[in-house]
């Protein structure tokens, strides 16, 4: 881990472009983020809309005072498992020069640490099939491969 403590809450709207930037900076994000002019509106209409739902967090990590990672937590209510509220994980990035010192794991330890908190009896998270890097990643954490996901696009 670095030798700076890593500091982690929610994002504020100043926080919009890095986070995109973040996003951007993978195999598949490179294909679907970009934040330019004409861009620009969708993503903060996005983060307005994340930041006042009670349900959901936008979280990002900042080490020595640079923005190095954010993740997104839903809470979702559900009538299976007993009506237990379930934590999903979404969007986990942390900065390429900065992978491989634990970030990740302190991130992704702090929205289950959240999800706990709340009363959640489960966290559950996708991941494309693709990202193999991923897999091992979360499976180190706990998580397993238990379900099939399937998404429906509908995008033009």
């Amino acid at each position: 881990m670095s030798d700076v403590t890593p500091v982690i809450r929610e994002a504020h709207r100043h926080d919009v472009p890095r986070m995109v930037e973040l996003l951007a900076a993978d195999q598949l994000g490179r294909t679907r983020e970009c934040m330019d002019e004409s861009s620009a509106p969708a993503y903060y209409r996005a983060f307005a809309a994340i930041d006042a739902d009670p349900r959901t967090q936008l979280l990002v990590m900042e080490v020595a005072g640079q923005l190095v990672g954010t993740l997104q937590l839903n809470f979702l209510p559900g009538l299976s498992r007993g009506g237990a509220e379930r934590a999903q994980i979404e969007a986990v990035r942390i900065a390429e020069e900065m992978r491989g010192q634990g970030l990740g794991h302190v991130l992704v330890g702090d929205a289950i640490e959240r999800a706990r908190r709340r009363g959640c009896r489960l966290v559950q998270l996708t991941t494309d099939r693709r990202r193999a890097d991923a897999h091992r990643f979360y499976e180190s954490l706990g998580f397993v491969p238990s379900h099939v996901g399937m998404k429906l696009s509908l995008e033009g």
